[in-house]
């Protein structure tokens, strides 16, 4: 009889980690998407221009003007594995280790393990997330970055008190290399400044984690002198910043000085109307015309000083603008924005990618090579873009129904914002991960454009938001039904006494 209950014994003995079932299975079924999506496109999924930009610096690195370069240190760190596969491989873990670390604070922040996975549901099951994870671009890297440091703030931090100064230590620098490897996060490193410098106790580790940050930044702008001669991380963001600003920029309104004056468009030109991410490639636009190379230091800081004058000059056409952008996010209707090829790169494709016939990046003189031999020598194979049925087949059909839609995310964001304002005792830690999604979302639409892939990048975060949100909610409900106001009587937060039942508690022992 004993040996007949053995395995219902072995299962009651562990009934109390048998509450992270829900998540487990929802991982596994991530998991297996993300593995359909390997079987599908072994090779990865290429993004015109920016894929073969990270492969040629990966493959020949120096300080390029127009993009940071973290996302190549990481291929050129997996370049001996010859395997396209084993970098997509490595992105999707990333994906799934977002949404564990989620999951994690969620559970520590007693928040219920069940509420706590579905949180967690739109990381692992969004389409449009998954296709990021498999593209070769530096968005998935960038996520997992910012996660890791949210969650180190996040994880020891004790009764309102900023966490420990070499917690702060490890996230600056985490947080420091995401600006490498996606220049759109420097806002983000104030923004978490600013949190920490408003708990308890936190100018020590605010100390740390701007020390830490600041860190791979110098090292970078050092490198970016000895090769280019200026102290920088790109010598873009003017151009960009005047695309943004050349749709509405009026040279009667603002009155730039002489040399300034031929970057606005005549009024009326078909060039306003055009979306800033596909206007500043063209080659007749005035930077180019004027001022090529137009990411040179001294284009670049002309076409900032005139993008900033703009829009000084005109503040609300500047917030119309930004305003737009941010409406396509969360907007019903997926546009075909920037352009419809670039937003056709975002869906699963039904066949292999098509390379151009151009020179490399980062290519040597008197050693020309193209775009294909890079692909072909980094993942030593004839065939970098390969689509294997009926796999494909699979992700396209799921990719039209299982995704979080416009007035979905713009729901996220908002019940974001009203978990800031409802998560009393757990406000600040609330503001910072929200704070980090807001940034993510608004500074490249504020900078560049809008464009689906600044968008995916934000998600994660305002869903744990609303996750810490819930969980004081549910902590101050619990505190006030025991006659505790704090709530600390149910918090597995900070692993206060009350945690547990008093008799089970080792400090409530004699």
């Amino acid at each position: 009889m004993p040996r007949l209950f053995a395995p219902f014994i072995a299962i009651w003995a562990f009934r109390r980690h048998l509450r992270h079932a829900p998540f487990v299975l929802a991982l596994a079924g991530g998991a297996a998407l993300r593995w359909t999506a390997v079987l599908a496109y072994p090779h990865g999924l290429w993004f015109t221009g920016d894929s073969y930009f990270y492969i040629g610096y990966a493959l020949r690195p120096a300080p390029a003007p127009s993009k940071t370069l973290g996302y190549s240190f990481l291929l050129r760190a997996l370049e001996p594995l010859h395997s396209l596969t084993a970098v997509v491989v490595l992105q999707h873990a990333m994906g799934l280790a977002i949404a564990v670390m989620a999951y994690a604070v969620l559970c520590r922040a007693g928040l219920p393990s069940w509420a706590s996975a579905l949180v967690t549901l739109p990381l692992l099951y969004d389409a449009y997330q998954i296709e990021l994870e498999h593209l070769l671009m530096s968005e998935t890297l960038f996520m997992f970055l910012i996660a890791g440091a949210l969650t180190l703030l996040l994880w020891r931090g004790r009764d309102g008190r900023a966490p420990p100064w070499w917690t702060a230590l490890a996230a600056g620098l985490l947080l420091g290399y995401a600006v490498l490897v996606r220049s759109a996060g420097a806002p983000v490193v104030p923004v978490v400044l600013l949190c920490l410098l408003l708990r308890r106790g936190g100018w020590r580790p605010a100390l740390a984690f701007g020390a830490a940050a600041a860190v791979p930044l110098a090292a970078y702008a050092l490198w970016f002198h000895a090769e280019r001669g200026t102290y920088a991380l790109t010598t873009s963001d003017g151009i960009y910043l005047w695309g943004r600003t050349a749709g509405f920029a009026d040279c009667a309104k603002m009155r730039p000085p002489p040399d300034e004056a031929g970057l606005c468009l005549a009024p009326g030109a078909e060039e306003r109307r055009e979306a800033p991410g596909h206007l500043i490639w063209r080659g007749d636009i005035p930077p180019r015309v004027l001022l090529e190379p137009v990411v040179s230091p001294q284009a670049n800081s002309t076409l900032r000083d005139f993008s900033v004058r703009a829009i000084l000059a005109q503040p609300g056409d500047y917030l119309e603008a930004v305003g737009e952008g941010v409406g396509r996010a969360f907007s019903p209707h997926r546009y075909r924005y920037p352009t419809p090829t670039t937003e056709r790169l975002y869906h699963f494709p039904d066949r292999p990618q098509l390379f151009p016939g151009g020179l490399a990046y980062a290519d040597r003189p008197g050693a020309p090579g193209t775009v294909l031999a890079d692909a072909m020598r980094y993942g030593r194979t004839a065939s970098p873009s390969e689509v294997v049925q009926p796999y494909a087949d699979r992700l396209i059909g799921y990719q039209r129904h299982w995704y979080l839609p416009g007035p979905a995310t713009g729901a996220v964001f908002g019940l974001g914002a009203v978990a800031v304002l409802a998560a009393r005792g757990r406000r600040r830690e609330t503001l910072m991960v929200w704070g980090t999604a807001v940034t993510l979302l608004l500074f490249p639409i504020a900078s560049a454009d809008f464009d689906y892939r600044y968008v995916v990048p934000a998600v994660p975060f305002a869903c744990l938001a609303v996750g810490l949100g819930l969980s004081a909610l549910r902590v101050r409900a619990a505190g006030e039904d025991t006659g505790r106001a704090d709530g600390q009587a149910v918090s597995r937060w900070w692993g206060t006494p009350g945690s547990r039942r008093r008799e089970k508690d080792r400090a409530s022992v004699p």
